[in-house]
This record gives structure tokens, sequence and C-alpha cells, in this order.
């Protein structure tokens, strides 16, 4: 059997010299290394601005839109271009990838770790570097980002991983785990008295981190619900996530600003987090927040040169965090949050399950 690099360069074939992340083509034959875990795939749950960009360029639309069954088979098109042409699923336009969920069917004799053949599992690293095969895309829930297909994909030996739980659907699980990095840094990064802005707070990742901030800001904190629809709005609401609830376009940075002003008595947030999934709402997440305050890009739809210029160019002196997927404990921190709210775990049963 083959011998592997635990980080996966191995699989690599072009440009070479460089992770499996940011290759433009890696190897996805099925044949594992010693150090390699094939996975039977049953459901990818992809990137958020990943899947708003592959259904906007397959047919113009929304992933929320009303789909015809010619706009889905153009979105199955382009999916199956995206892996035919990369080995993975890692989008052409925004670079991000997403997560799947599937049955263990074979491990290398050199595999370093707890799992077992049949494990069900959730792989916590992205689709941008995973070597996947899709043989056929079986069904598709555009508004929750989620595609079941058969399949297969090779989990590295630096790759993390989840077993599901068993006290969850696996969809739920899924679509938690899929922006368990979010609430995980915001239970980080957020301290007691802080005011806390949620730029996309009534979205999937908004949600969690709005319960995560309000648990770990108290009672001296204050945790603003910017939503980006009445009807996001009122959802967060509905669940007493946050102190203030608004809904705005978030490009509009001006306006930000001036409403942020408004609830905040002119003081604006100690942290801003953004996990908006579009573009250019940089510099309403800078605007936002104070001097010395801190922002969270956790969205993959953010353009880290506009937020470096764009702070410079307004004289903020802010602390910009790139979001990472990845954060010790972040899946047991955010299934442990629907756990902890029985109301949320509703709303996610009813929204991803």
């Amino acid at each position: 059997m083959k011998k592997g690099n635990p980080y996966g360069t191995h699989r690599v074939i072009s440009p070479k010299g460089v992770l499996p992340q940011p290759a433009d083509v890696i190897d996805n034959d099925m044949e594992i290394y010693d150090n390699e875990v094939k996975i039977s795939v049953k459901t990818l749950n992809i990137d958020s601005a990943s899947f708003t960009s592959v259904v906007d360029h397959a047919c113009g639309k929304k992933p929320t839109d009303d789909l015809s069954a010619d706009d889905i088979e153009k979105i199955k098109e382009t999916m199956l271009g995206i892996v035919a042409k990369a080995g993975k699923h890692k989008n052409p336009w925004t670079g991000s990838g997403g997560m799947l969920i599937g049955t263990v069917e074979e491990i290398g004799p050199e595999w370093k770790g707890d799992l077992k053949v049949g494990d069900k599992i959730a792989t916590l690293v992205s689709l941008s570097l995973t070597p996947l095969v899709i043989d056929e895309i079986i069904d598709m829930r555009p508004a929750i980002d989620q595609v079941d297909i058969k399949g297969h994909a090779i989990l590295f030996q630096s790759g993390i991983y989840a077993v599901l739980p068993e006290d969850m659907e696996e969809g739920l699980a899924l679509s938690a785990l899929d922006v368990a990095g979010a609430p995980a840094q915001t239970a980080k990064l957020v301290k007691p008295g802080d005011t806390v802005l949620v730029i996309g707070g009534g979205g999937k990742s908004g949600m969690l981190c709005l319960y995560e901030a309000k648990k770990r800001a108290g009672v001296t904190g204050k945790v603003i619900c910017a939503a980006g629809s009445p009807r996001s709005e009122e959802r967060a609401k509905n669940l007493n996530l946050a102190d203030e609830y608004f809904h705005m376009d978030a490009t509009d940075a001006v306006g930000m600003y001036e409403k942020i002003m408004e609830v905040t008595n002119g003081e604006l947030c100690d942290v801003v987090i953004n996990v908006v999934n579009i573009e250019n709402t940089e510099m309403a997440s800078i605007l936002a927040t104070k001097d010395d305050g801190l922002v969270y890009f956790f969205s993959m739809a953010t353009n880290f040169t506009k937020a470096a210029l764009g702070a410079e160019g307004v004289g903020k002196d802010v602390n910009m965090i790139i979001g990472n997927g990845y954060c010790k404990g972040h899946a047991e921190v955010t299934l442990q949050e629907l756990r902890e709210n029985p109301e949320l775990m509703k709303l996610f049963k009813e929204l991803y399950a």
C-alpha cells in the first residue's frame, strides 16, 4: 500500500509543492493510501457563500428562489463540473467548500485515531481540500445548501471529524457542525460586559453566535442582531437571542454605522461578528466597531484586501480576525448549544433537518 503524507500533499497534482486546499487539482482516486480513511458519502453541506455562488453562476438565481427542474439540473452540472476538474468541490469563484456526512468504509493500516468501519461521521475539514467522487446527485435542498449524493471521499490523517451524535438527526447535526467554528470562536472572543453585533444574525450560524454571545456577554453586556430581512429578524427575536434587533442590507456601510451609533448611544461595539454570505460587507463591520475593538470575519464572502485597506482608509484601529472553521472543541460547543436551548433546536429541526 502506498504511503501518504499526513497533510495529504501526496494527492496534489497541480501546482506541485502546495497543500491540498490551495491546489487547483488533486488526485481523487479512491484507492486509499496507508494513512487515509475512505468514506461513503451521504450528504454534502456546501458552504453558504459557495452554494450561493454556484447557483448564481449556474442559473442566475439565489438558493432560496423558486428553482425550476431545469435550474436544478444546471446546478448539478455545475457541481459535477467543479469536481471533475479539480478532484474536490472547491468553488472556483469563492475558493470555499463545505463539509460532508457519510459512513467510514475503509481505514488505512497506518491511520492513527479511534474511527472504525461503519462509523457515521461528519468531516470538519473543508470540501475545498477533500478528494471527492460524485457518482450521482440524488437530491438537493437548495434553501439549506444540502445535496444528497452517491459517492466517496477521502479523509487525510490531519483531517478533523466528529462522530455523529445519537441524540440528533443527521441533517440537524450536519447543519450545525457546518458552521461550528463561528459560535465556538464567539465563545472565545466575547467577554462579560461586551457590546456585540452579529451581522447576519438571523441565519444559521448567526443564531448560534447570538446565543453564545448573549451567554458570554452576560447581563452587563448587550447583544445586537443585524438580520438581512424582516423574516430572519423575527426568527431571532422569537427565540430571544439578542437585546436589540433590526434588519438591514449589510452592504450599506454608512447605514449600518448610523444604526449602531443609535442603538449604542454613540459607543459602537466591542466585538462585531460577520456571518453573512454576500460580498461587500467589510466596511459595515469595520465602521460598527470601536477603536481597539475586534471584528471577526467568519463569512467566506469576505475580501480581506477590502477589509484591510478599508479600515486604513477610514482611520479605524481595529483588530480583524479571519474566520477559521476550526476551533478546539467547536463541535462539542455547537451541539451543546442546541441541547441547552430546546427552542433553538426545534427551529433548526424545522429549517435544516
